[in-house]
């Protein structure tokens, strides 16, 4: 499309694109958290090593998680 003589290039709703990426880049970052809570197998394994893994806990045996 040209407009004042510039050449415009570009999706004309960018809004109706926002939601599909927003979703596709939650859905990736959920799959690479379980990656880092779930083994190849299947089984779960909860690494409080793992700084990311250790900042979602919110509780533990009972207890509220004590964030440092």
């Amino acid at each position: 499309m040209t407009k004042h003589g510039v050449a415009l290039v570009g999706y004309t709703n960018v809004p109706s694109m926002v939601a599909a990426d927003a979703s596709s880049l939650y859905a990736h970052n959920l799959l690479d958290f379980l990656n880092l809570i779930v083994t190849k197998e299947g089984a779960l394994n909860i690494a409080l090593s793992d700084d990311i893994v250790a900042a979602t806990f919110l509780s533990r045996d009972g207890e509220v998680a004590r964030r440092s």
